[in-house]
């Protein structure tokens, strides 16, 4: 399996579900509607995924569905995280085996471990594989942040710990990552609406919540940032900002899920608990963005 550049957008795909059960035959529809919408990858089973609410037999069901639909096409990153290390070790070296390309590894939640022990977590999870580990600082769901001396210590230790997806919502840490590692570091930006600034100062893509709606939309938008081409990437953010914001106006994956199943990508709006479905007030919120697009 050769490495490819994990840059561009890679889509954080929705699990769709039917009658309580994930929907193998609407996720491998998603998935060709994903490539033809010209995206760079996929993440199966991240925060998105709702990979929290499923077992394990489901998850990798999951990502080795992802697999084969994408024969190679694109790069495959799993989603491999948990708060328990042994878990995500599990997780990581199944991933490997299913033929992912690359393993998206989460913060501990819940937990909040000290960084001496972020970096004992991420460090047996990077010895369970050769492939890229993605690391996920998300501070509003995890409690913590992995910080740029932690990410700097795993780079040096782990060739292959080399990119980030930033959630923390702040342009500074993608210029403190960027000055303390430099190429050596890929930063994808979390959050559909920082994308463009996150670029501006060196982040080369994101990995999209946004783009299970419209792939093609986001990834032209990453196209002309990375090309910096911010005159014409700016013009297409200004369109797309009040969607991405309407996008979260209740818990992800959950506007998502609505705006999809309107479109006809997915064929229920369906969740897990202790998700539930969009509220009136925010489908009002979401109908609106929808509307102005």
């Amino acid at each position: 399996m050769k490495n490819r550049p994990l840059t561009g957008t890679i889509t954080a795909l929705v699990t769709p579900f039917s009658r309580g059960h994930v929907d193998t035959d609407g996720l491998k529809k998603l998935v060709k509607a994903q490539l033809r919408g010209g995206v760079s990858g996929l993440v199966p089973m991240g925060t998105t995924g709702e990979s929290p609410t499923v077992s394990h037999e489901e998850h990798m069901d999951v990502v080795s569905a992802v697999v084969e639909t994408v024969a190679g096409k694109v790069p495959v990153i799993g989603g491999a995280g948990s708060n328990s290390t042994r878990e995500a070790e599990a997780l990581t070296a199944r991933a490997h085996e299913a033929g992912a390309d690359a393993m998206l590894a989460v913060a501990p939640y819940y937990n909040k471990p000290s960084q001496a022990g972020l970096f004992l977590h991420f460090s047996r999870i990077a010895e369970q594989t050769d492939r890229p580990i993605v690391l996920y600082s998300i501070p509003s769901r995890c409690g913590i942040e992995i910080e740029v001396d932690t990410v700097e210590k795993l780079r040096a230790k782990f060739p292959h710990v080399a990119h980030i997806k930033e959630a923390g919502g702040s342009v500074d840490r993608v210029d403190q990552l960027k000055a303390a590692m430099g190429n050596d570091i890929t930063v994808l930006s979390g959050d559909d609406s920082l994308t463009l600034p996150f670029m501006s100062v060196g982040a080369e893509g994101v990995i999209s919540v946004a783009s299970n709606l419209l792939p093609r939309d986001v990834s032209r938008l990453v196209e002309a940032a990375a090309k910096n081409d911010f005159v014409k990437a700016s013009k297409m953010h200004r369109r797309l900002y009040p969607l991405f914001k309407a996008l979260f106006v209740e818990p992800n994956p959950v506007p998502v899920k609505f705006a999809m199943q309107k479109a006809g990508i997915i064929a229920t709006t369906d969740v897990r608990a202790p998700l539930c479905k969009l509220s009136a007030s925010g489908r009002k919120v979401l109908n609106a963005a929808l509307e102005r697009l």
